[in-house]
């Protein structure tokens, strides 16, 4: 069964997925004050990061120190829940722009994950402490429901 990644399209699709959103993020009302000042980096970033989450290769970890940096990089940054739903529907926004599949088994766990990751986000970028070194290592999202033994029509 191939990976959310893979079902994806693999690297060039999260890559130009992130490009993508985040050119859109910064002229965004609701986002700019968040990402305005952004690494220029940032969308390779994240898409290394969602490659890995999704059954990817480990780059992110390899580059970036895995699961404890993502969450660091959230720390006290006091995101508010209109930017967390704002992020969240303009990614999917750009998902269906690029055409990731559009099936309702990927979906489901493609929202799924962006859901969760980003209460996650909003959650740590409230607190105040220090993120326990040894944290688990990066989540692995799966299928919820197995998809069909045939390939995506949409891409």
């Amino acid at each position: 069964m191939p990976t959310l990644y893979e079902w994806a399209g693999g690297e060039e699709t999260f890559k130009r997925l992130t490009s993508i959103f985040y050119g859109r993020v910064v002229n965004d009302p609701i986002l700019q004050p968040v990402f305005g000042a952004m690494a220029q980096d940032h969308p390779q970033r994240v898409a290394w990061a969602l490659a890995e989450i999704l059954g990817g290769p480990q780059t992110y970890t390899r580059q970036r120190g895995g699961h404890r940096q993502l969450i660091s990089a959230h720390l006290h940054r006091h995101l508010s829940e209109q930017q967390r739903a704002r992020w969240v529907s303009l990614l999917i926004e750009t998902a269906d722009e690029i055409g990731l599949p559009s099936d309702a088994e990927f979906r489901a766990a493609f929202v799924s994950y962006i859901e969760w990751g980003s209460r996650v986000a909003l959650s740590v970028s409230q607190y105040d402490g220090e993120i326990p070194k040894d944290l688990d290592p990066m989540p692995r999202w799966d299928w919820i429901i197995p998809p069909p033994n045939e390939a995506p029509q949409t891409r």
